[in-house]
């Protein structure tokens, strides 16, 4: 019988976590595509895997039979996986680097020169993700490393290093009432609706609601964007307000939008990221090494 790993992985999160909500969050899918998916792993091995109730999901003795092997079947996988892959960028002299949006923003042009010149001959290979996996990549092991968003996911099985940190603005449609103000409390912003990330994307779309900086009033959802076309359309048409880095108000400037400073709401930080297979893997260390050069030296200080 042949088993698709991805289902054995959906398995391992539900079993590991008890609770098919928390597990679509982990693994960036949504609760009905996950609960189809177990099942679908039920009908191919013809045994109940978890007992469904309101508390959550246990498992039955055949599911706990499964949950004590699917982990290391899962891991030798995953470590095969990556060296083929990386095996394969070595010998094509390319290095896969996922990003979210604007990278390591204005420093990202600046990283892929110091890389080449520390490698001439090499290329990296930009992969952006969709707004449903913030990890760009680097949990399914398909980019050797990835310039993200803290926090993500996840994070704590990478390795991860900060590079930036900015403050986080407003996006308003241009006719907003809080368009003309030049400094925004984020207490105003409470009972707006918001643009929000899809809900794969877990923790991640909790952090750019501040849902733990709100006092406990309850973020509004207006609309879902999967990725910047769709964010700053969503904002144009009034259905919503986000926030956003800083930086993004340098980068998609859009007819129809404003950007503010907010206040009373943490910053956001720009990482480098790499799994812990790699932490001996010179040309991934190559990278890292050039990101935090690059994001460590000052700042021009012309206009």
């Amino acid at each position: 019988m042949d088993i698709d790993t991805r289902l054995l992985r959906y398995f391992t999160a539900v079993a590991q976590e008890g609770n098919l909500t928390r597990a679509a969050e982990r693994l960036f899918v949504s609760q009905p595509a996950l609960t189809k998916q177990i099942k679908q792993l039920e009908t191919q091995v013809g045994v109940e895997l978890f007992v469904r109730s309101r508390a959550g999901m246990t498992l039955t003795p055949a599911g706990a039979a499964l949950a004590s092997e699917a982990t290391a079947v899962l891991t030798a996988w995953q470590v095969a996986l990556r060296r083929t892959r990386a095996a394969a960028g070595r010998a094509a002299r390319t290095l896969r680097i996922g990003f979210v949006a604007s990278a390591a923003n204005e420093h990202t042009q600046e990283i892929v020169a110091a890389f080449a010149r520390r490698h001439p001959g090499w290329r990296l290979e930009m992969h952006q993700s969709d707004w449903a996996d913030p990890t760009a990549g680097l949990a399914d092991g398909s980019v050797d490393a990835a310039l993200l968003r803290l926090p993500f996911p996840g994070q704590e099985a990478f390795r991860v290093t900060t590079l930036l940190t900015e403050p986080r603005w407003v996006a308003l449609p241009a006719g907003h009432r809080l368009a003309q103000v030049s400094e925004v409390p984020f207490h105003d912003l409470w009972d707006e609706p918001f643009v929000a990330t899809p809900p794969e994307s877990g923790s991640w779309r909790d952090w750019w609601l501040a849902a733990d900086e709100r006092d406990g009033h309850p973020a509004r959802i207006g609309v879902v964007a999967h990725n910047p076309d769709e964010w700053l359309n969503a904002i144009v048409n009034g259905y919503g307000v986000s926030l956003t880095p800083a930086a993004t108000a340098r980068f998609y400037q859009r007819p129809g939008i404003v950007y503010r400073p907010v206040t009373g709401v943490s910053p956001s930080h720009v990482a480098v990221a790499w799994s812990a297979a790699a932490d001996h893997d010179r040309i991934v260390q190559d990278f890292v090494h050039a990101c935090t050069t690059v994001c460590a030296e000052p700042e021009d200080p012309r206009p």
